[in-house]
């Protein structure tokens, strides 16, 4: 029984980095590359176009999953329908600044605000979830809020892509943390709230004969449909890959996906990386490490199973 169970949880572990390595290999370089496919489209019309087709996908997948139920429950709550409204709000503000810093040449900020990310989340939780820092944690945001300032004093400017990404997204996860509302019920309706805007945005643009899309040119139409499917999947995986790993786990993965976003700006795309800026990544990769290590010392041990008779 214990060696069925072993090869169980064996089995689990290795889908869930399977979920895991495709979720961040899609956020880290597919995604960006995706954007780049599409960077003669407005950031605006690329966004209304994301929201559009992210919310067919998703109501396709309650559709075969059989979960219409769980969406108009959803629906009906006025309390978590009020803060996926919030939740919404914060999303679309990341992708829009995300899709516009991809296609203005700032991939190397936007990986510095999801290597901030996590460091972000530990403050946000001690702010508003009343969770306690050890020193290590302590120390690991004070280093990374120097490599921010470091960045910052050598460009003579905050740099507010990164910032912006970090924080809406952050803030997108607290909110989402405190709603009891299942991963793709919750995608869904966030979509669903945001469609509305979106298409009265691209009506605006057909209208006034601004609409890049549906103009003949088929590779394009078909790139901008898929944006809807590149937004779902990898949302759908770590979410998937969340019920089957441990938080330690993820936290480890989850730098996979700025690491591609760096590789990308720097070697693909030819965007600066001056001695500064690798001075500041490297205290941002110190202070992740100092946290990595602390978060990996602090989890319970895995209990040992009980030996046969």
């Amino acid at each position: 029984m214990e060696t069925g169970s072993a090869a169980s949880e064996a089995r689990r572990t290795r889908a869930g980095v399977l979920y895991a390595l495709a979720a961040f290999f899609m956020w880290g370089l597919a995604v960006p590359l995706h954007f780049k496919l599409v960077s003669a489209v407005p950031a605006l019309q690329i966004l209304a176009h994301r929201i559009v087709w992210a919310s067919v996908f998703a109501l396709g997948l309650i559709l075969i999953g059989r979960q219409w139920r769980k969406l108009v429950e959803a629906l009906t709550s006025g309390s978590r329908l009020l803060l996926l409204c919030l939740s919404a709000g914060l999303i679309a503000i990341n992708w829009l600044i995300y899709i516009w810093a991809v296609n203005s040449g700032h991939l190397v900020q936007t990986s510095l605000g999801y290597f901030i990310n996590p460091l972000l989340n530990v403050v946000l939780g001690v702010l508003f979830l009343r969770e306690r820092l050890n020193p290590a944690q302590i120390a690991a945001c004070v280093v990374a809020a120097l490599g921010v300032l470091a960045l910052a004093v050598s460009s003579g400017e905050m740099p507010w892509v990164a910032l912006v990404l970090a924080f809406s997204f952050g803030c997108y996860g607290l909110v989402r943390k405190i709603v009891p509302v299942a991963p793709l019920i919750g995608f869904c309706i966030e979509s669903l709230l945001l469609t509305p805007l979106a298409l009265g945005y691209l009506a605006h643009t057909a209208v006034n004969g601004q609409s890049v899309a549906f103009r003949g040119d088929l590779r394009l139409d078909a790139l901008l449909i898929l944006t809807g499917l590149s937004t779902a999947l990898p949302l759908i995986w770590f979410a998937a890959a969340a019920q089957k790993l441990k938080l330690s786990t993820i936290g480890l993965l989850q730098y996979l996906a700025p690491s591609g976003q760096l590789a990308l700006g720097v070697f693909a795309y030819g965007e600066a990386f001056g001695r500064i800026d690798a001075m500041a990544f490297g205290l941002i990769w110190l202070a992740l490490a100092i946290y990595t290590v602390s978060a990996l010392r602090s989890a319970p041990p895995v209990p040992k199973p009980a030996s046969a008779g």
